[in-house]
């Protein structure tokens, strides 16, 4: 390869990096959500009631330049409170707890990060194949 192909395939590349690390990110994204779902079905995380606080966790995708990110999140009051447990403590209406953390994000992070790697190593693939 010269140096006019070598600028040519550069140029190529540089049209789908945005692209493809937004793709990236998203099914990331996507598969951190079904793990902290997953998680939130029951032992070691919360038992499951009526599954409206696992269906509360939703994916807020935004665009960056060249790319994508997402934050995964819920609006659920009892989201911190399950995740991190809350010991005697009193709450805003007198109430003392001693609840221990039914931890299902940080697994669910730490699941994933494993394969993070792997999926940016694919996306650079496609983005310098061909």
């Amino acid at each position: 390869m010269d140096l006019d192909e070598l600028a040519g395939r550069l140029e190529q590349a540089a049209h789908r990096v945005g692209r493809e690390v937004d793709r990236t990110v998203q099914q990331q994204g996507r598969l951190l959500r079904a793990l902290i779902m997953e998680n939130a079905s029951g032992r070691p995380g919360p038992n499951v009631i009526s599954g409206d606080y696992r269906g509360s966790w939703t994916p807020a995708p935004f665009a960056v330049p060249d790319g994508g990110g997402v934050t995964i999140g819920t609006r659920e009051p009892q989201g911190r409170r399950l995740e991190y447990g809350f010991y005697d403590m009193t709450d805003s209406i007198g109430r003392h707890f001693y609840q221990p953390p039914f931890p299902h994000v940080e697994p669910a992070v730490n699941e994933l990060s494993a394969d993070f790697e792997g999926a940016f190593k694919s996306a650079l693939d496609r983005i310098f194949g061909s």
